[in-house]
């Protein structure tokens, strides 16, 4: 697993990579259509604007957006001693913990860093897992953190978004008076509008997909027990599909986030999560089975 863990990081680099390639074609697409080079350098900047003010704020806009309340020791016991035992194993701080009020089963972890991390699990995870299989799942989350991922995310959401809106943009004003009074390429700018987005949502996709197994490989580690997580992924595909997440608008920077897709199963380029199945499989492989 070491091999595949490896090829992870390079992909989540070359993903990132066309991610910000991406980015810059746009600007230099509309700097064709309108005849600014100006685009060169603001496109870039909005990216960098975009992605700071999204890992800045992270930890905080997650959590509301769940409407997650922070719990003491006292009223997680369990949850606490499992993340308190992890985060010394790890030698990192302590995260904030919260529960969202759903029952749909599910998990994220949130924050710039691991001194500003945030820990959730949905009061229907904490219902459906034993004591065992919730340390699997938190050994995950807390990987995300330790990785960085969240950084990650938000550099991959902060671009797609970015070009999303420049390109709706490029549709109603790209063309401008160079379009109309030198016959400007109107179908680039059309292409741009329709493809740019699609491809920045795919690879965004892509790149989540590959951070969980990471995570999932990175919290086996931590855990020294694969299968407690296996056992957790197993129940909570069954778990989601009988009880999915409602699909609100502010759920849908959360639900990349999270352990498992809370709409329940996809099975297609748009989903943000690895198959179910697949990722069970690789955590049995490092047990040995």
């Amino acid at each position: 697993m070491t091999g595949t863990h490896h090829h992870n990081g390079l992909k989540t680099a070359a993903l990132m990579g066309g991610l910000w390639s991406l980015l810059l074609l746009v600007g230099w697409l509309l700097a064709q259509g309108t005849g600014s080079s100006v685009w060169l350098f603001i496109m870039p900047l909005i990216g960098v604007a975009q992605t700071a003010y999204s890992y800045w704020n992270s930890d905080r806009l997650a959590v509301r957006s769940m409407g997650a309340i922070e719990v003491t020791e006292a009223q997680q016991p369990e949850m606490h001693a499992i993340v308190r035992e992890l985060s010394e194993a790890a030698g990192q701080p302590m995260p904030r913990l919260y529960v969202a009020p759903t029952m749909s089963p599910n998990a994220f972890a949130t924050g710039r860093d691991p001194a500003h991390a945030a820990v959730c699990c949905t009061q229907g995870i904490l219902q459906l897992l034993n004591e065992r299989e919730l340390r699997g799942v938190l050994g995950h989350e807390l990987s995300h953190v330790y990785n960085r991922d969240i950084l990650t995310g938000s550099v991959a959401a902060g671009i797609a978004g970015i070009i999303s809106s420049i390109s709706t943009i490029a549709l109603w004003f790209g063309g401008g008076r160079r379009d109309r009074e030198e016959g400007g390429n109107v179908i680039a700018l059309l292409l741009l509008a329709i493809l740019a987005p699609l491809a920045a949502s795919l690879t965004q996709f892509a790149v989540s997909r590959t951070r969980e197994y990471d995570a999932d490989h990175d919290g086996a580690v931590l855990t020294n027990d694969p299968l407690a997580l296996a056992s957790a992924l197993s129940k909570l595909d069954s778990g989601i599909s009988h009880v999915p997440m409602d699909r609100d608008p502010r759920m849908e920077p959360v639900s990349s986030m999270m352990i498992a897709n809370p709409f329940g199963r996809v099975k297609n380029l748009f989903a943000t999560h690895p198959p179910m199945a697949e990722r069970i499989a690789r955590l049995e492989q490092m047990a040995g089975y």
